[in-house]
């Protein structure tokens, strides 16, 4: 007979619990509100504030746009380091990997320093910096802090499969640069797309830094969740939780989507 696996599921145990008992432990903590009962005050109140589902949507919409833009320049750059540049990859890694040594803060006031007209240390006023610009400014520091999760993702899907045999296939078919990317190359990076993009939402909704600074809590989640945070703690768990959940919803329906759509191919070849 076959041996049992005991240490692997003492392990998958183990780290099951690392991850659902602080989830456990606010949901009952969010179930406190009442101090006499157990009840869902907290949610109640959490989703009847305005700015709620505002600075949850506004944050939604810039995770979006940063996964789209991300996805349309990285993509074609390692396909053509992979083609093309082969001895270049240590000097990309080694720059994807900034990110992460660079604190946020220190991006944050670089895109001040470096984009904004005036900039007051004591924060009596806010930098000079329209709306349109100070949208554009976050979805590129976005692209930054998510570039290492973004690109190894990528890179990673890439070096699983042959994108010289391809690419050389599509060519011999009569395909252009576009079509080779789109109709060959992207299919087949599925998967690792889908894992980036979903790291990026992780980290675009729940982020505060640049978000903080750039348009405060009035409209990013994440400094919103922090002032909450500060003045009502059952609020802020259950504002931790639902976000949590619908982050998790989001991951959900991207890959039943990607999965359709990968059932799809499968059948046309």
């Amino acid at each position: 007979m076959k041996r049992f696996p005991f240490w692997s599921w003492l392990w998958v145990l183990i780290g099951g619990t690392y991850f659902l008992a602080p989830l456990i432990g606010t949901f009952i903590f969010a179930l406190e509100k009442d101090r006499e009962t157990l009840g869902f005050a907290a949610f109640a109140s959490a989703l009847s504030d305005p700015l709620f589902l505002t600075t949850f949507t506004f944050s939604f919409e810039l995770a979006v746009l940063t996964i789209i833009i991300s996805i349309v320049l990285i993509v074609p750059t390692a396909f053509v380091i992979h083609l093309y540049l082969p001895r270049v990859r240590p000097l990309i890694d080694f720059i994807t990997l900034l990110p992460f040594v660079i604190p946020a803060i220190v991006l944050t006031f670089g895109l001040i320093r470096t984009y904004s007209h005036s900039l007051n240390l004591g924060f009596a006023r806010i930098p000079a910096l329209t709306e349109l610009s100070t949208e554009t400014l976050l979805v590129g520091g976005y692209m930054i802090l998510a570039l290492p999760y973004m690109y190894r993702s990528i890179d990673n899907g890439m070096r699983a499969m042959d994108v010289r045999s391809l690419t050389e296939a599509g060519q011999s078919l009569g395909a252009n640069w576009f079509a080779i990317l789109w109709r060959i190359i992207l299919p087949n990076l599925q998967t690792s797309v889908v894992s980036g993009a979903l790291l990026t939402f992780a980290i675009v909704v729940g982020e505060f830094t640049l978000s903080g600074f750039f348009v405060g809590d009035q409209r990013a989640f994440g400094p919103y969740l922090v002032i909450v945070g500060n003045h009502k703690a059952f609020d802020a768990a259950a504002l931790t939780l639902l976000s949590f959940g619908l982050t998790w919803i989001a991951m959900i329906m991207i890959q039943w989507v990607t999965r359709g759509e990968q059932a799809s191919l499968s059948g046309a070849h």
